[in-house]
């Protein structure tokens, strides 16, 4: 979704309960990780850039263990990451990312917000090329670093644009290049806050006051369900 729009989204997250809303999110996200490539962060990126997103939000150090014990455990369910394409109400695009033990529940469960908002699921691919997959870092800016000097530093690691919000940090690069911005800033010794994968949208949309409360109602009911781990749309 467009920038100002996921600004204004992460401010209402912030008031949302965490316990109930983001930490199963994160929990699940940390047990994909370390299924996938081991309980080591030091060893699998993958796990340590979830559990650094999990500390940026307080999640507890116990909640974090047992995240990555449940990977190791046997009865623990089999999770696969699956996608949805949706349009809206007021033709708002929206692409789902989920994490599921149960896959048929979960598209009956999207398929159900959609409909009822008077849109509906469109086939896999038909937004694909509606957004731009990008690698998205935050950091606390120190006082002492030189904007400029950072982005020359870090453009052969890939990275196409930087923006400072306040106090924030918010450095862009092409999806493929996750890693490799990740490296670079672990060596420059400068605090990863957070980082993830973000679609953002190739031909962003503005919508009013009331089309945009209309959507907003859907994005929730979608968000509030344990089984979505992104949401992005084409609001500007």
């Amino acid at each position: 979704m467009g920038r100002a729009f996921e600004y204004r989204r992460a401010a209402k997250e912030k008031r949302w309960d965490k316990m109930s809303k983001i930490f199963p999110k994160l929990g699940k996200a940390i047990t994909l990780a370390a299924k996938e490539g081991g309980v080591d962060p030091t060893s699998n990126a993958k796990l340590r850039t979830a559990i650094q997103n999990a500390k940026a939000e307080n999640m507890p150090k116990d909640n974090i263990e047992a995240a990555i014990s449940r990977a190791i455990q046997k009865d623990t369910a089999f999770f696969s990451e699956m996608n949805y394409e949706g349009k809206g109400p007021h033709g708002v695009l929206v692409f789902v990312e989920c994490a599921t033990d149960n896959p048929t529940r979960t598209v009956a469960n999207v398929k159900s917000y959609f409909n009822k908002a008077g849109g509906g699921i469109v086939p896999t691919g038909s937004l694909e090329y509606m957004f731009q997959r990008k690698s998205v870092f935050e950091l606390d800016k120190p006082d002492e670093l030189d904007i400029e000097e950072l982005e020359l530093n870090l453009i052969d690691a890939g990275v196409e644009e930087l923006e400072l919000i306040e106090n924030n940090l918010f450095i862009y690069g092409d999806y493929t290049a996750f890693g490799s911005i990740a490296k670079a800033l672990e060596e420059m010794d400068l605090e990863i806050q957070k980082s993830s994968l973000k679609r953002f949208p190739t031909s962003p949309v503005e919508f009013s006051e009331e089309q945009l409360l209309e959507i907003e109602k859907m994005l929730d009911k979608i968000e509030d369900d344990d089984d979505i781990q992104q949401v992005f749309t084409n609001i500007a």
